[in-house]
């Protein structure tokens, strides 16, 4: 890397770490979105979970701010992610299903063309993501989306998430819950009984800060709300 693109690197950890959502995306928009681009994926792969999913919230920021001057542009950012994911890359696409979700969930004209990829990456028939630890990105981007665009979750969809809430993993079992709470279609009559005990906790990200939180407290959410099936 160029000593002028380390520096700029340098930058955006900075502003990831150290400001608010509002200052940090102001400052962001201030670096040439060619350079960003690069070093937000770059972001992806950051050792610190927050730093990382703060990069993946900048990234859709970013894809939306470049859509409205060229949507071919914001096309290639997509194809990236896919890329990422994809098995012939060569390597692990950390932050991808999550960066896919949030920018779809901010552009329905992307969504049009995009979501039935995000979507299958649940999908044993489709391109199902077979890396466990891929697949907790998948449920969190796919339930970010899902909370834009609820009426898009068909019931295959759903049984697909309504799976996860069987996995060992706690964090895709939280992950889980929160793509079902952000559809609406978290029903208490269905929800499997170990879960609404569930004593596991996790981390959740709230839009530029992780909160910790309990599996059983997120399943409170179907008392609130029940749906039926």
């Amino acid at each position: 890397m160029k000593p002028y693109g380390r520096k700029v690197k340098k930058e955006v950890s900075a502003i990831l770490e150290g400001f608010s959502r509002e200052e940090a995306l102001h400052r962001l928009e201030k670096i040439p979105d060619e350079q960003l681009v690069g070093h937000l994926f770059s972001h992806f792969y950051h050792m610190n979970e927050l730093i990382k999913f703060r990069s993946v919230t900048a990234m859709g920021n970013l894809a939306l701010r470049i859509s409205g001057k060229s949507m071919e542009k914001a096309r290639v950012i997509l194809r990236r992610l896919m890329w990422n994911l994809n098995d012939e890359s060569g390597g692990i696409g950390w932050g991808s299903p999550e960066a896919m979700g949030e920018i779809l969930s901010l552009s329905p004209e992307l969504a049009l063309e995009f979501k039935s990829i995000l979507f299958s990456y649940l999908d044993h028939r489709g391109n199902h993501i077979e890396h466990e630890m891929l697949q907790r990105g998948v449920l969190w981007g796919v339930g970010t989306y899902l909370a834009a665009a609820p009426r898009d979750l068909t019931e295959i969809t759903k049984n697909q998430i309504f799976s996860h809430l069987h996995s060992k993993d706690p964090v895709k079992r939280g992950f889980a819950i929160r793509a079902l709470i952000s559809a609406n279609s978290f029903d208490c009559q269905i929800v499997p009984e170990h879960i609404l005990h569930d004593q596991a906790y996790l981390n959740i990200y709230t839009g530029w800060n992780l909160v910790e939180t309990r599996i059983s407290d997120m399943s409170r959410a179907c008392d609130r709300k029940p749906v039926s099936a």
